[in-house]
């Protein structure tokens, strides 16, 4: 099975992924747990270039593509042949992302941004999406209590609340594909939720 994390800078959606790649570990199930950008060798560059802090402008096309680059590796490197072993592959982030952040929050074209999507995973959808959602400045302030914020992180508001919004409208039109969860609550309520919508779907 695949099974993807979304949602907004600091919404709890990491710390979702690896407890139930803990769980399932547990269980003595084969599981993996990834992330957009970086999940592999070469991904971690491509992250490095996306998310570090530089004077140089970075055009939102070029942003764009990079994240393409880094989801037809992750997809032909380590989520397809995990899956064709048996694995379930859990990743945090995926697609949604990038509809998200690039298309709703920069504003670029969202059917070119679907066409690059099905490009760059060759046609790979996962069988479950859950989105972690919390109001902005919670999931803000969450990030700055832990570290010091990257480059998308240090986004003006408006651009957080957009991308907010755009999550929200995406779960809207893919209806039971994506399970909208309240981040707002502590993580191991929210686990119990993750885990009962997926035994109640048998996916696991």
């Amino acid at each position: 099975m695949f099974i993807t994390f979304e949602g907004i800078e600091g919404a709890g959606k990491s710390t979702q992924a690896k407890m139930l790649y803990q769980y399932l570990k547990s269980q003595g199930k084969p599981v993996i747990l990834t992330k957009e950008p970086g999940g592999t060798e070469r991904g971690k560059r491509i992250r490095e270039i996306l998310l570090s802090k530089t004077d140089e402008p970075f055009p939102h096309i070029a942003e764009l593509f990079l994240y393409e680059a880094d989801r037809n590796l992750h997809i032909n490197n380590l989520i397809k042949p995990y899956l064709q072993k048996g694995y379930t592959v859990i990743s945090d982030r995926y697609t949604h992302s990038t509809l998200a952040y690039q298309g709703y929050a920069r504003g670029l074209d969202i059917n070119l941004i679907q066409q690059l999507n099905n490009i760059a995973t060759e046609g790979l959808q996962p069988d479950i999406t859950f989105l972690i959602d919390i109001p902005v400045e919670e999931g803000l302030k969450r990030i700055t209590r832990y570290r010091e914020k990257d480059r998308i992180e240090e986004e003006d508001i408006n651009f957080h609340h957009r991308l907010r919004e755009g999550f929200l409208k995406i779960a809207q039109q893919e209806g039971d594909k994506v399970v909208v969860l309240d981040g707002t609550l502590p993580p191991e309520t929210l686990f119990k939720k993750v885990l009962d919508t997926l035994k109640e779907r048998n996916i696991i």
